[in-house]
């Protein structure tokens, strides 16, 4: 689904109006929420990935063909920017979260070689105590190399979460399907 950048908001003023129903892509920096979205809308580039975490340093908008917005949240976690910087994206995300009523779906993207950390945990709780509806998604899968990793893995994101985990990965390609049919959903329930 073809997609196009709308924004990037420092400031909830400068939020876009509220519009079609919202996916929020949320995680740890460096997870592979942007390269999830490029993998998603199969337009790679449009949303700006690096190597280095805390890339995304804004909250980034995208319209979405079919009816949906995306919306790429700054990382939380390990970033190497100044701790008022860091401090400054806990207040925007919060911001958005807890006001934003074009909001329907969140992802939390956790890094399948990783796992659950803590301030994943944290937001987990957070949704759920809110009502908001979530999936996780478990990206670089591609990465683990041996079965016993993959087994490793799956285990460790079970730990946490007893729902589905759509595992995927931007590089292969796999998962698409699977998370698309999961955003699907929200249109369907509203």
């Amino acid at each position: 689904m073809p997609a196009r950048f709308i924004i990037s908001a420092a400031r909830p003023e400068q939020f876009p109006p509220e519009g079609d129903p919202e996916i929020a892509f949320l995680g740890r920096s460096n997870v592979g929420k942007s390269s999830l979205i490029n993998m998603l809308t199969g337009s790679a580039g449009v949303a700006r990935t690096s190597a280095r975490p805390g890339c995304t340093q804004m909250i980034n908008f995208y319209e979405v063909e079919g009816g949906y917005r995306f919306v790429d949240l700054p990382g939380y976690g390990y970033a190497r920017v100044p701790k008022r910087i860091t401090q400054d994206w806990k207040a925007l995300i919060d911001s958005y979260l807890v006001n934003r009523g074009a909001l329907r779906y969140s992802l939390i993207v956790l890094d399948a070689r990783r796992g659950w950390m803590e301030q994943d945990l944290e937001l987990k709780h957070w949704l759920e105590s809110s009502g908001r509806q979530y999936a996780v998604v478990a990206t670089k899968m591609d990465k683990l190399k041996t079965q016993k990793e993959r087994h490793q893995s799956r285990n460790a994101l079970r730990e946490y979460f007893a729902g589905d985990i759509l595992e995927c990965s931007a590089t292969t390609g796999r998962g698409v399907r699977e998370i698309w049919q999961a955003i699907s959903k929200t249109k369907t329930s509203q």
